[in-house]
């Protein structure tokens, strides 16, 4: 997988790419993402090229159109985003995250009690398997 970036523009404009077929055109995803018009056809068109070149997308011509259809997979690019992210603001440490989110009290009781499921689940899991 490439090792760019998304901007956030072009994480907006990927959110829907993913949920989208084969093949697609700007069109396609300008009615999808901007049904009411909140971003010019060439945005979008822009934002599409600037994908193809960071190459999350890829293209084809097809008489006057280009047909744009996914090069790299949503889970992707989450795991790179979410390693990058946790490597510039954590130093690479979830636990340092997940301190964070508990210290601040930015999770719910619910997360919290969810979170200590999937911990026990996972530790349950591990035991197994020794």
């Amino acid at each position: 997988m490439t090792q760019k970036r998304l901007t956030g523009l072009e994480l907006e404009i990927m959110e829907h790419i993913w949920d989208m077929g084969d093949e697609f055109a700007v069109r396609d995803v300008l009615e999808r993402a901007y049904p009411a018009g909140e971003k010019a056809y060439t945005t979008v068109q822009t934002v599409m090229n600037n994908l193809c070149e960071k190459g999350f997308l890829e293209r084809r011509k097809v008489g006057p159109v280009n047909l744009y259809r996914l090069a790299v997979p949503r889970r992707e690019v989450v795991r790179a985003e979410t390693e990058g992210f946790l490597q510039r603001l954590f130093d690479g440490s979830s636990l340092s995250l997940v301190n964070y989110l508990i210290g601040k009290d930015m999770m719910t009781e619910d997360e919290l009690k969810r979170l200590e499921e999937l911990l026990r689940q996972r530790s349950e899991g591990s035991e197994e398997t020794s």
